[in-house]
């Protein structure tokens, strides 16, 4: 017989399996944040409360296990055949923290704590993070809510799209026009935006975007 405390267990398990908290689980699967939180798992007087099946149905379809599996606890992971696949996620960061510090280490990679996580339709190599759009500044291209997946590995060249990160805090989503040893001159998305050239040493941090949300 499983119990209440099994199915919780095994559902902190999955979320530890594959790198999320039990919240970030949650999300990945479409589900509300707080879904798996411990304060929803016993109601105020008392009674046990229990993970529905369409919850736990989409989970294991988030992160591809199989039910036995997530009973048992174990670390079997098994991609769902035909045209059902395991989809890889990424760390989402909203534009507006981006440039607050200490969410991205000395090579520009993603660190520290405060991410979300986003799903993807296909992989993408280490180090991609993702950044949530906010405002209309990116417009025509790229509306409030849009999320804009990042690679800070990606080769660069002209006409790219890119997220340039400066040492004085500004996020930058702009068009690669010109690289040079010295700096780097970007174009506007939104051509009411005049052209911005930053010297080298100003940049903290410069990825292309690889995928885009729309």
């Amino acid at each position: 017989m499983v119990s209440h405390v099994d199915i919780w267990n095994a559902i902190d398990a999955l979320a530890e399996r594959h790198g999320f908290s039990a919240s970030g689980l949650a999300r990945v699967a479409g589900l509300d944040a707080t879904a798996f939180n411990k304060s929803k798992r016993i109601s105020k007087d008392g009674r046990e409360r229990w993970p529905s099946t369409e919850s736990i149905a989409k989970v294991l379809e988030a992160t591809g296990e199989n039910f036995d599996a997530f009973l048992s606890g174990g670390g079997a992971f098994v991609q769902m055949r035909g045209p059902e696949i395991v989809r890889p996620v990424v760390p989402l960061l909203g534009l507006a923290q981006a440039g607050s510090g200490g969410f991205f280490d000395s090579a520009g990679f993603p660190a520290g704590q405060g991410w979300d996580v986003v799903e993807l339709p296909s992989s993408q190599e280490d180090g991609t993070y993702a950044l949530e759009v906010s405002g209309d500044s990116m417009l025509p291209l790229y509306r409030d809510g849009d999320v804009v997946v990042v690679s800070p590995t990606a080769q660069m060249r002209r006409g790219d799209r890119v997220v340039v990160r400066t040492k004085g805090g500004e996020v930058l989503v702009k068009v690669l026009y010109r690289q040079t040893p010295k700096a780097v001159e970007l174009h506007s998305l939104n051509p009411v935006h005049a052209p911005r050239t930053i010297e080298v040493h100003e940049i903290e941090g410069m990825g292309r975007i690889v995928w885009a949300s729309q």
